[in-house]
């Protein structure tokens, strides 16, 4: 099965022991992804997609946070793109 989403949110940064910024994928585009997810995962609930903001594009890993999922924003993408912690972008994601 493939998916293709595209949605909007806030960039996050999360101060845990492995800080990271993400983006969070919607309540109703969750529930397609978690609907999908047993024939996606390849483990530990994480599901391989292709994110792309602006002009960037990059592989990366979905996994669940408080029953949505969340799309973690590389480095290397948020200088391409002038991305801070609070911008509201623009994702269109790709599973499957």
């Amino acid at each position: 099965m493939s998916i293709r989403l595209t949605f909007s949110g806030p960039l996050w940064y999360w101060r845990g022991p492995a800080p990271w910024y993400f983006v969070t994928v919607p309540d109703d585009d969750s529930e397609v992804i978690k609907d999908e997810s047993a024939s996606l995962t390849y483990g530990w609930g994480m599901i391989p997609a292709t994110a792309t903001i602006g002009g960037s594009t990059w592989k990366t890993s979905l996994f669940a946070k408080d029953g949505r999922y969340v799309v973690p924003v590389k480095a290397d993408i948020r200088r391409a793109e002038e991305l801070s912690e609070g911008d509201h972008v623009a994702v269109d994601l790709a599973i499957g």
